[in-house]
């Protein structure tokens, strides 16, 4: 089985530095995904709340500006529009995101990734 690590990274929050810091003080070298710079698919969405066991509404970050200005509490709005709004504001999606095979976790606060390491 592949053990490579893929973290979804944004090196402006300091949740995502510090989780990339812990899995460099294991000796691992993750595979990076810049999900700002590289919008994420709808099938990379998918398949990462299928890692993580979670919805898209766990996902989102409620107190971003995109998810008030447009109305994403609404509980109308299904998982598909929800993940268009994600792919068109990625900064919506909570980071970091750390994937380990067939698992992911959300590294709120960064030491949950140590479960995957």
């Amino acid at each position: 089985m592949n053990n490579k690590i893929t973290i979804y990274h944004n090196p402006k929050c300091s949740k995502s530095r510090k989780a990339l810091e812990i899995i460099k003080s294991k000796n691992i070298e993750p595979i990076i995904i810049l999900y700002l710079l590289n919008k994420l698919s709808k099938a990379e969405i998918n398949n990462l709340l299928s890692k993580l066991g979670l919805s898209i509404r766990d996902i989102l970050r409620t107190g971003e500006d995109e998810y008030k200005k447009n109305n994403l509490k609404n509980e109308n709005l299904s998982d598909d529009e929800l993940i268009e709004f994600l792919i068109k504001f990625p900064k919506l999606l909570q980071r970091p995101i750390v994937v380990k095979n067939s698992k992911a976790v959300i590294g709120r606060p960064p030491e949950n990734i140590l479960n995957l390491l």
